[in-house]
């Protein structure tokens, strides 16, 4: 009795939330440039990127190889073999070469046509395929174009034109062609192309015009286009390939990721954790400095904001010191700088000549009032004795002549109330 066929497995649906599903996807054997044996991968293409996965149950990828850079595909026999038994094949990049082995001369050509499809934007008419595989590499041709349509290419990139240059002149071996951003500001692009005549380098840039759904470039004979890859496809066939896409080299990643399983249900799960970056060391503070007053003689100008960049002019020069620079506006408070105080100290002022005597009774306030007086005219420890001699002989004098002022008011009292008339032998 013949057992009835199990059905063939099928790989486990992604769970939500994971990539879109891919165009075509079965097990590939990949060797890369820097491998020394072949690696068991399973592997989907969608757009214009191949994603490698460790299992058919993992929807975060471990590699990936962009097809931008695509130049051909062969089919390889393998070393030592006289003839190609259909399970190996070689795509060739412009700056690698990846050698793939497949199960079977179907899936081989399977895969050859499913790249064809997306890189060249036809089905191709030239390999061993079912009808059935047409119609599906024609509904992922539909879905490639509907994608190019809304996705900017790999060479589109948001940088001016000088930066442009630099990066065609700096990267020649990734490509001679680059989109960017118009500068007008009107949502079109610009194309800038690089090449080599005669050992000089060649320069152009291309506008090209976003008009409603359409990109319009703008040469002699204006050429209408449905989408910026089909911009790119213009320059490249109207130049015979001289013009190459450029695409900078990503082989390797930035991130650091590992395969970590699942405790609970012990499916392998892509971990890729962000470490801190250490920030730079705080400068080191110089030691603190003592400033000492100096002349105006001896004064330089300020130094410059080292945080701003800039160059001051030879021909400038600092601003000269004026002598009378020490009087200020009604609106600041005066402050004696301490080249004043100096002259102050080395001449102090002579002592009134001739005091005269002063009462002891002396005004407590009159007293404070020239204590301060005293104080500001002689600031130093130096003078104390001298301050308070002077304070003493005023106090003094002060004190006199208070007392010869009131006794003269007794006296012209006294002298009022009592009038007697005038003596007539005083008059002669």
């Amino acid at each position: 009795m013949a057992s009835a066929l199990s059905p063939p497995r099928l790989p486990r649906p992604k769970p939500k939330g994971a990539l879109p599903s891919h165009y075509h996807e079965s097990f590939l054997e990949k060797k890369g440039p820097r491998d020394q044996h072949y690696r068991k991968f399973w592997a989907g293409l969608r757009g214009l990127t191949l994603y490698f996965y460790n299992s058919n149950r993992d929807f975060q990828h471990v590699e990936k190889l962009d097809l931008g850079a695509f130049v051909k595909i062969t089919d390889e026999a393998p070393q030592g073999s006289a003839r190609d038994p259909g399970t190996h094949f070689s795509l060739v990049l412009r700056n690698q070469e990846i050698k793939f082995k497949v199960e079977s001369l179907e899936s081989r050509e399977m895969w050859k046509g499913f790249i064809l499809t997306v890189v060249e934007l036809r089905v191709p008419s030239n390999l061993t395929l079912l009808p059935g595989h047409l119609y599906m590499m024609a509904e992922a041709l539909a879905k490639e174009e509907a994608r190019r349509a809304v996705e900017m290419p790999s060479c589109f990139l948001k940088v001016s034109r000088l930066e442009a240059q630099l990066l065609l002149e700096r990267y020649p071996e990734c490509g001679n062609l680059l989109l960017r951003p118009s500068g007008d500001g009107g949502g079109g692009v610009s194309v800038t192309t690089r090449q080599m005549l005669n050992g000089m380098p060649v320069v152009r840039h291309y506008k090209v015009k976003h008009q409603g759904p359409k990109y319009v470039i703008d040469v002699e004979e204006p050429f209408s286009c449905t989408s910026l890859d089909a911009v790119v496809d213009y320059f490249v066939s109207n130049t015979k390939k001289a013009l190459v896409p450029f695409l900078l080299d990503e082989d390797y990643e930035k991130v650091l990721g590992y395969v970590e399983a699942d405790e609970e249900n012990g499916e392998s799960v892509w971990v890729a954790p962000s470490a801190p970056r250490p920030g730079p060391a705080p400068p080191e503070q110089p030691p603190p400095v003592s400033v000492k007053p100096v002349s105006s003689q001896d004064e330089l100008p300020p130094l410059p904001n080292q945080d701003e960049n800039y160059v001051i002019p030879i021909g400038d020069a600092p601003a000269a010191n004026y002598v009378n620079e020490d009087v200020l506006p009604p609106s600041r408070p005066v402050v004696l700088k301490p080249k004043r105080l100096a002259k102050v100290q080395g001449k102090p002022p002579k002592p009134p000549v001739g005091p005269k005597p002063e009462p002891k009774g002396l005004d407590g306030g009159l007293a404070r009032k020239l204590a301060g007086s005293a104080q500001a005219l002689f600031p130093t420890t130096g003078l104390g004795d001298v301050t308070a001699e002077l304070e003493e002989k005023l106090r003094r004098r002060r004190a006199l002549e208070l007392a010869a002022g009131r006794a003269g008011d007794q006296r012209a009292h006294l002298g009022a109330q009592h009038v007697s008339p005038p003596d007539p032998s005083s008059q002669n």
